[in-house]
């Protein structure tokens, strides 16, 4: 029977527990399984980094909104997954995360391409066994709200690229339109074009912000 090896990283020590002590007490067929914690991001890289030069993972259980002691820039689930992909490209990365929103889950697939996304509301003892058969098998593994923010986004025709999903997503938070350009590496000139340019493309061309805003819900962008 094969020891399976799982790091679950998320700051909430009950969450990772809970993945623990249930994951450890499911009879797997195939598998036995031995899973360590870590609940900040700098001890998650910690344990990644050792993984690489000893014995690695399997399986990296990882939330996207994590502490970090390091104050320069926010750190984030996203980053140890890029990170795993480096330095232990064979470990399956699966992010289980309260995020349900297309921008969020789309950004990571394709930053990422994880071999499983969960959103926490979906799992369950059931789900968890669901995931480890699945990708250690045929992976991906995409818990059922995962698929719906999946699925909406493979099924528009309309093609954005990186600067109009970050306008799109910032204009969603209630981020004001002169704010934009503290996280885009575009002018202000340039934003409003964008913006004019996606209202056209939506076919609102005479609507306002809150439009374009339910607009890209609706297609599946944000």
């Amino acid at each position: 029977m094969k020891n399976i090896r799982i790091l679950a990283v998320d700051d909430h020590e009950m969450t990772i527990l809970g993945y623990k002590y249930i994951l450890e007490d499911i009879e797997f067929t195939d598998y036995s399984i031995h899973v360590d914690i870590a609940n900040s991001y700098d001890l998650g890289k910690e344990k990644i980094e050792i993984s690489a030069k000893s014995l690695r993972y399997d399986i990296l259980f990882l939330d996207i909104q994590l502490f970090s002691s390091e104050e320069k820039r926010s750190q984030t689930g996203e980053d140890l997954g890029i990170l795993a992909r480096k330095v232990i490209p064979e470990t399956k990365v699966v992010f289980m995360s309260s995020f349900n929103d297309n921008y969020r889950i789309n950004s990571i697939l394709k930053s990422v391409n994880p071999d499983g996304y969960m959103v926490k509301s979906d799992i369950d003892p059931k789900s968890l066994k669901e995931l480890v058969n699945t990708i250690m098998v045929t992976p991906p593994y995409y818990s059922s709200k995962a698929l719906v923010a999946i699925r909406k986004r493979i099924s528009n025709d309309v093609i954005l690229d990186e600067n109009d999903r970050k306008i799109l997503y910032h204009l969603s938070l209630g981020t004001k339109t002169k704010d934009i350009v503290n996280y885009v590496s575009i002018s202000l000139p340039s934003i409003e074009n964008r913006k004019r340019h996606l209202k056209t493309i939506f076919g609102i061309d005479k609507q306002n912000d809150f439009a374009l805003i339910s607009e890209a819900k609706e297609r599946g962008f944000i």
